[in-house]
């Protein structure tokens, strides 16, 4: 975080201005611990996902390849609470290049450590495939619940949000979309 001093200050006005005083004994350090925990939950701020494919080889392997399952949380841009739930990544390599597993992971990281939108998060993970391996399709679905639609509003717990993103022969091949839809919810 570029400067977690005047996230402390900030945080500082905002108990004050709920009426809190952040000078007592439990709030002393919220300041700080909020800062730090800040500072972990924006890390992605800084990097771009397409900069975690640095592990590509060379394989003959043309068939789908993904990860499913992967967690992940965000905080809505919106509101500044959480947002968390599962990423599901596809591709089908193309020329032979294929990534680390992890990579693919870390993608989703690197794109959800910052304030966000699901749909947003979505689309920057699967450009982020496709710009760095130019595979012959990707997939990414995105499921997760909103804590702004939990905590406040419409009160709606246990409601998720799905986004999709496909790209390539996965946009245009409906029966190859069916094929991996059915690959993630099995």
């Amino acid at each position: 975080m570029s400067n977690q001093k005047k996230v402390e200050e900030a945080v500082f006005q905002l108990l004050e201005a709920l009426g809190e005083n952040p000078k007592r004994e439990g709030l002393l350090d919220t300041p700080k611990r909020v800062a730090k925990m800040y500072q972990e939950m924006f890390s992605g701020l800084n990097e771009d996902p397409k900069d975690q494919f640095t592990a590509v080889f060379s394989e003959a392997h043309d068939e789908v390849v993904l990860v499913k399952d992967i967690s992940f949380y965000s905080m809505c841009e919106h509101h500044l609470v959480p947002f968390y739930g599962n990423a599901h990544v596809a591709y089908i390599p193309s020329g032979g290049k294929v990534t680390g597993l992890s990579k693919l992971a870390r993608a989703v990281e690197v794109a959800s450590k910052r304030p966000q939108l699901q749909e947003r998060l979505t689309d920057q993970v699967a450009t982020s495939l496709e710009s760095a391996l130019a595979p012959h399709g990707v997939f990414v679905m995105v499921e997760a619940e909103h804590m702004c639609m939990t905590m406040r509003g419409i009160k709606k717990p246990g409601s998720k949000t799905v986004t999709t993103v496909a790209k390539g022969v996965f946009k245009e091949d409906a029966v190859l979309r069916r094929e991996i839809l059915s690959m993630i919810h099995h």
